[in-house]
């Protein structure tokens, strides 16, 4: 089954590194016209020279930001939610800080980005694709991730509004949901072996994933091809949550 998006206007953020950049490559390759939304001016202007994308430097962190950042890259009909960063720390050690910009960058940005995206397809009447990158996080407890687990949690819950509201624009909104990945920050939060161990030991395949591992979910729920497919929280995780 071949993807193609010729013609398709997308955003992706958190394009920059691991799984965005991998979605950002995936979707010019399946004939996408890409932006790429990063806080990394380094990162994007390497990866608009492999790939040709627009690109945009925005901190999602920052309310204001991320509504300009939206807003900049003009009309769009595929949005793909993938910024998100993780603080790892124990229940007990949790700060406020911590929570707050997790919680900012990876459910709060999702919410001002998605409003100004989808008021546009809104008004040209001709619907869209949204996915969000969630975690396997959202639906199992992990030690050390409070805040983490938490944001995707509610990730996820906002997705399913999204949905609900969304649907009847004809705008189809879905989640991915990977277990560890092998990201830079996967690997900054997982490179500890005796971590990453018992964890892999959960996954029936074995494995963490790969960023393209994701991407192709991600490619899938974008195209025609899941036209159908509304409202749902697709696992990519080796079948760790079928345990």
């Amino acid at each position: 089954m071949e993807i193609r998006l010729d013609g398709k206007r997308a955003l992706v953020t958190g394009a920059g590194k691991g799984i965005g950049r991998e979605v950002a490559r995936l979707l010019t390759a399946c004939g996408a016209d890409v932006t790429a939304l990063s806080r990394s001016a380094s990162d994007l202007e390497t990866l608009r020279q492999e790939t040709g994308c627009r690109v945009l430097v925005a901190d999602l962190a920052d309310a204001e930001a991320a509504r300009r950042g939206a807003e900049e890259a003009g009309p769009v009909e595929l949005l793909v939610n993938n910024a998100g960063i993780s603080i790892p720390q124990p229940f007990l050690e949790t700060t406020a800080e911590a929570f707050d910009r997790t919680m900012a960058v990876n459910v709060r940005a999702v919410l001002i980005v998605t409003q100004v995206v989808a008021r546009g397809m809104i008004a040209r009447g001709r619907g869209g694709a949204v996915v969000n990158v969630s975690s396997q996080s959202s639906m199992r407890g992990l030690a050390d991730h409070a805040a983490y687990c938490a944001s995707k949690g509610a990730l996820d819950q906002l997705t399913r509004v999204m949905a609900l509201e969304l649907g009847p624009h004809q705008i189809r909104v879905n989640a991915v949901n990977p277990t560890v990945t092998l990201t830079p920050m996967g690997e900054m939060a997982w490179g500890d072996p005796a971590k990453s161990g018992p964890m892999r030991a959960k996954i029936p395949l074995g494995r963490f994933a790969m960023p393209l591992d994701v991407a192709h979910a991600v490619a899938y729920l974008l195209s025609d091809r899941a036209d159908m497919i509304h409202g749902a929280m697709l696992p990519v995780d080796g079948g760790f949550l079928a345990a």
